[in-house]
């Protein structure tokens, strides 16, 4: 996995890059040491912390448990382990597209972490060259396997090497249908190979009920949510495509 640029400096100007490995470590064993804001673009609390492990200090998005506000669609207090089911499939699958995110306890109490991504914001998906297309490809991909019902331009993060990050996902994996997207570039037509090989590889951990796999997301998804990703993981395996959307609401709200 590529290394993550990443902010290290309070005053958001000494961005560096960290081996992956050391984020994900950084993420789940360091001290959560200072609040440094709350970011008012969400509906549900959302706030920018400094993490510190050892000798690495880097910023992070941690959104606890406690504030979020409760929907009629999916279970109360979840959002949180849908976020970091998304990293899991994303780290599973070998794609990269979600940046390292882990559920523990903060400030706030528990909630997800993630590392927060250099990024310019004013570059989204709406504005991207055509050299990010196959990029957009498996994002594409991942947003049909995950069920994501939010997936906003503003959602998609370009880093400094030209790298496309996938981020909020708490509206992911529901049992019932709900994807909602802004990239329906590649409605009906066939899925890469390199995409159908790692979702081959993905569905053989997916069925070995004993996997690190299926522990891991038994602890972060309902069993009929899980029963759904598998289904929808069939799903596309066996349609070799993207699929076109149908009647009822397929694009997020607000857009961007």
């Amino acid at each position: 996995m590529k290394p993550l640029t990443l902010y290290t400096a309070t005053e958001l100007e000494k961005p560096c890059a960290l081996p992956y490995d050391r984020v994900v470590t950084a993420l789940r064993d360091g001290e959560m040491v200072e609040e440094l804001g709350l970011m008012r673009w969400g509906t549900n609390y959302t706030f920018l912390v400094q993490i510190v492990h050892d000798d690495v200090t880097f910023l992070a998005i941690y959104k606890p448990r406690m504030g979020e506000r409760p929907l009629w669609d999916f279970p109360d207090g979840t959002l949180c382990q849908r976020e970091t089911a998304a990293w899991v499939m994303a780290d599973a699958l070998g794609w990269g597209c979600v940046p390292p995110t882990i559920l523990r306890e903060g400030s706030r109490g528990i909630g997800s972490v993630q590392a927060f991504i250099d990024h310019d914001p004013q570059r989204h998906y709406f504005n991207f060259d055509p050299l990010h297309t196959e990029q957009l490809q498996f994002m594409a991909a991942f947003d049909v396997l995950v069920n994501n019902a939010d997936r906003k331009g503003g959602h998609c993060l370009l880093d400094p090497v030209d790298h496309i990050w996938g981020i909020d996902h708490g509206l992911a994996f529901n049992a019932v249908h709900k994807l909602r997207t802004v990239i329906w570039d590649f409605a009906g037509q066939p899925l890469n190979e390199a995409i159908l090989c790692d979702l081959e590889a993905l569905c053989v951990k997916m069925d070995d009920v004993k996997s690190p796999l299926r522990k891991e997301l038994s602890t972060l998804l309902l069993d009929q949510e899980q029963k759904s990703l598998q289904n929808r993981l069939r799903r596309l395996l066996n349609a070799r495509t993207y699929p076109i959307p149908g009647p009822g609401p397929n694009r997020p709200w607000p857009a961007i």
